[in-house]
């Protein structure tokens, strides 16, 4: 089988200066490559001038019998790995789908800049395999051997400094939408999920969210809703959990004039309104069993019937559900249709909990902060607030059952209810509300391992206990002392200098 060999290449600065008959240019590396290696066909990108380009392709003309092709591109900056990126990819894919023939790549390294042969790697080594070849004037035309293999899978540590751009295309994700920047993460289980989401955005199939309360749920909807196809469209929330049970169908499916008593006028429901947009269903296992039978319908048809008619109306959307429920033991006990579970459960994205989601917990309570801060800037005698590190150290070694909604909430409450610009242990500790069953911080049911300190965890316990004592006490010393057990006012007035109560 004969193969045809195609060189890709930029034009480079010592290309030109070869056309142009420079002093010392020589060949230039392309003129190198064409001459020691016979190729059927040069594929050219140049961000050059057209005539300058022009110029360059008539003058290589006359040194290969090579098929030339010059792809004219726009960069705004030969160095930017983003745009390099994409036309490398786009002329690949473009050369790609009008050939028949087949053939064998070769990425020329040595034009154009560092970063334009960077990219030659990377697309080389993941989504286009081809031999990499670099020349110059003292060693000639050479294979240019990489020591290693860089796989999809190093991508995003490789380039994170350089050109977050550049992770997005290389993993084939779709634009970045402003929403999933808003989802303020570290943690690999969270990079994984919103990899996993954006990926999941550009198809048009049903996605399931599962989590706990306060996780996020309808934040991660939103950003999946606006990097989609259907982000011209509304949004719609419906909160199933929230709507009567006799009036769900009507709320959803709409209803027409005189389908039941108080229907004085045809209305449109939930699903009609999220046409060619996205319908996010939170708390889905809420829904009754009769609603659940009629939404498969729709899901399945693309056609919803309002109450009181039997006009089918067409409709097209994309379907978002939430629930902090097991829905799969939902299922087994009867309480939810296992047919629309697997209509709904296509793309299942389960978004951990706040006490799981390691190395998140200080960017989320500076972002929040500084979020309550710039909101409530405006209002009649605020201050800015910050956090003291006894604060800071009691939100961190909390175990935050209410997740991020219940950390906001406290945030909140502790800003307003504080005197001063700081915020202390004791504020936090007035805002949190204890939950039945939880204790308050949870101290004895931590996990051992990473991240772990014991001579914290002591400090936080007296510092408690310390604070507890001195408020029922009424910062009477000698009474704390009593309610310590502690022999005296004066070992109290100890404790609380080692661990930074003031006592009042």
């Amino acid at each position: 089988m004969i193969m045809n060999k195609v060189l890709f290449t930029w034009i480079g600065t010592a290309d030109l200066r070869a056309s142009q008959g420079t002093e010392g240019a020589g060949a230039g590396p392309i003129g190198q490559a064409v001459t020691v290696t016979a190729y059927d066909e040069v594929i050219l990108l140049s961000d050059y001038d057209k005539k300058t380009t022009d110029g360059y392709v008539h003058w290589l003309k006359e040194h290969t019998g090579a098929s030339l092709a010059c792809v004219s591109v726009k960069l705004t900056a030969p160095t930017h790995f983003g745009e390099i990126y994409e036309q490398v990819i786009h002329t690949l894919e473009d050369y790609q789908r009008k050939t028949t023939a087949t053939y064998k790549r070769v990425f020329h390294l040595s034009p154009g800049t560092p970063a334009m042969a960077a990219v030659w790697i990377i697309v080389a080594k993941t989504r286009f395999p081809a031999e990499l070849i670099q020349s110059s004037r003292e060693a000639g035309v050479q294979v240019a051997s990489v020591p290693f293999d860089i796989s999809a899978d190093y991508l995003p540590d490789l380039l994170r400094g350089p050109d977050n751009d550049l992770v997005r295309l290389s993993q084939g994700l779709p634009p970045e939408a402003p929403e999933f920047s808003d989802i303020i993460h570290r943690c690999d289980a969270m990079k994984r999920l919103i990899i996993k989401a954006r990926r999941t955005a550009s198809r048009h199939i049903p996605v399931l969210l599962m989590g706990e309360s306060g996780t996020g749920k309808e934040l991660l909807a939103r950003a999946i809703h606006h990097s989609s196809a259907f982000r011209k469209g509304p949004f719609v929330t419906v909160n199933c959990g929230a709507i009567p049970r006799e009036l769900v169908e009507s709320e959803l499916f709409g209803h027409e004039k005189g389908a039941f008593t108080g229907a004085v006028t045809a209305r449109a429901g939930y699903i009609e309104e999220a046409a060619q947009g996205t319908l996010f269903l939170d708390e889905i296992g809420e829904l009754p069993l009769a609603a659940q039978v009629k939404l498969l319908r729709v899901l399945q048809e693309g056609r919803v019937t309002r109450v009181g008619s039997t006009k089918a109306i067409a409709v097209a959307f994309r379907v978002i559900a939430a629930t902090n429920r097991n829905l799969m033991q939902e299922v087994a006990e009867g309480r939810f249709r296992e047919d629309l579970f697997h209509r709904i459960a296509v793309a299942v994205l389960t978004i951990p909990p706040l006490r799981e989601r390691e190395g998140d917990l200080n960017l989320l309570i500076d972002h929040l902060l500084k979020q309550i801060n710039a909101e409530t800037g405006d209002q009649p005698g605020h201050e800015q607030k910050k956090l003291s590190v006894s604060a800071r150290n009691l939100l961190i070694h909390y175990d935050w059952p209410g997740n991020v909604r219940e950390l906001a909430n406290t945030l909140q409450r502790a800003v307003v209810w504080s005197s001063g610009t700081v915020l202390e242990a004791r504020d936090i500790q007035e805002a949190l509300l204890p939950m039945p069953g939880k204790s308050t911080p949870a101290l004895l049911g931590r996990s051992l391992g990473e991240g772990f300190d014991l001579q914290q965890l002591m400090t936080e316990l007296a510092r408690h206990y310390l604070q507890r004592a001195m408020d029922e006490a009424h910062s009477n010393k000698t009474k704390a002392a009593e309610l310590l057990g502690l022999p005296s006012y004066q070992t109290l007035t100890n404790w609380l200098k080692r661990y930074g109560i003031t006592g009042e």
